[in-house]
């Protein structure tokens, strides 16, 4: 079955970095784009970036244009997401997502998410 598994969350600096990972399992990861979305406490799920299955082409929500890096290693089925000049507000929980379409329309996958605070 299809296993999302994020890492690499937890408390950043205003200003500072982090690393997020998303090791995916059950499916045939090269074939399929991969999303990260975020979700702030009491708000609504935010798609923040997307990358094409070679990974040649990525796209960023303008909130995290410029700070934030998408990118995947195909060998290791796995997504990152470098999160730079980290804000307060990019406080929320990650989660790698993965959409698979069928005749008569798609599934959503999920991983359990990883919370990243940005703090001072």
């Amino acid at each position: 079955q299809v296993q999302l598994v994020e890492s690499g969350g937890g408390l950043g600096q205003p200003g500072g970095s982090l690393r997020l990972s998303c090791v995916a399992s059950g499916f045939a990861f090269s074939s399929f784009g991969m999303y990260w979305y975020r979700q702030a406490h009491g708000k609504g799920r935010e798609l923040v970036a997307s990358i094409t299955f070679s990974g040649r082409v990525t796209n960023y929500a303008d909130s995290v244009k410029g700070r934030f890096t998408i990118s995947r290693d195909n060998a290791k089925n796995t997504v990152y997401l470098q999160m730079d000049s980290l804000k307060p507000e990019d406080t929320a929980v990650y989660y790698c997502n993965v959409r698979h379409y069928s005749g008569s329309g798609y599934v959503d996958y999920w991983g359990q998410g990883t919370q990243v605070t940005v703090s001072s």
